[in-house]
């Protein structure tokens, strides 16, 4: 499990928000607890996090009005809400606003924590692994912005809507890339036609990629689409 990193806790639930508090702390990690938007804002203005995990439906400012706020800033750091509303157009706009992942209250505190940990790889295997947009996928090079997949002796330039969903899902590399943030990102719409076409393009995507077999783009039922890489 990682440890060590710093959090950005908003959450108006007092019991709660200690509870969680409490339970991340425990797993190793540095939490600031704000207690509703506005502060949650200042606090993280004034602080360095390796992620943010917002309520959505808190006083003075909600969690998605804070996101909004943190990404005009040009700020990147991923961040989970959390909701008591399982509306799909809350979903929705959750990811419209610049959020990374959303967790559905009540929750099982090991599947945050699990969340925590792919979202911590993630960012590793980005120092590690990622040289000028480009990543590396067992026996294939992906080249980012002129969408270039070099395999041995052969390059395949993508269409864009390909080189950005490869580049999707290399972010998530060995773990979900939820759907509704694909085709939201991609598509800017989920409707049943665009996830019709998303589906047309993971097929694409790995008929491009299956010379390699330890290089695969599985279905995850209910979720959305993993990008695996094995040893």
């Amino acid at each position: 499990m990682s440890s060590g990193k710093r959090i950005l806790l908003v959450e108006d639930e007092e019991n709660f928000g200690s509870l969680l508090q409490n339970y991340l702390r425990l797993s190793g990690h540095e939490v600031d607890w704000a207690k509703d938007g506005t502060l949650g804002y200042s606090t993280y203005v004034n602080g360095s996090y390796d992620v943010c995990i917002f309520d959505v439906m808190m006083p003075n400012m909600d969690g998605f009005a804070l996101t909004e706020k943190i990404r005009a800033r040009g700020s990147r750091t991923p961040i989970i809400f959390l909701t008591a509303k399982k509306m799909k157009e809350d979903m929705i706009k959750g990811y419209q606003v610049g959020g990374d992942d959303y967790l559905n209250k009540p929750f099982d505190i090991e599947i945050l924590l699990l969340k925590l940990d792919a979202i911590f790889s993630r960012q590793g295997q980005g120092q590690a692994e990622k040289q000028e947009d480009r990543y590396s996928l067992g026996n294939y090079a992906f080249e980012v912005k002129p969408r270039l997949l070099h395999f041995n002796n052969g390059t395949k330039k993508l269409s864009p809507k390909e080189g950005a969903l490869l580049e999707l899902l290399c972010k998530h590399l060995n773990d979900v890339t939820p759907r509704e943030k694909a085709l939201i990102e991609i598509w800017k719409e989920d409707t049943y036609f665009t996830t019709r076409s998303m589906d047309v393009y993971i097929a694409k995507l790995r008929k491009y990629l299956k010379a390699d077999p330890n290089v695969m783009i599985e279905n995850v039922h209910s979720s959305g689409y993993a990008l695996y890489v094995r040893d």
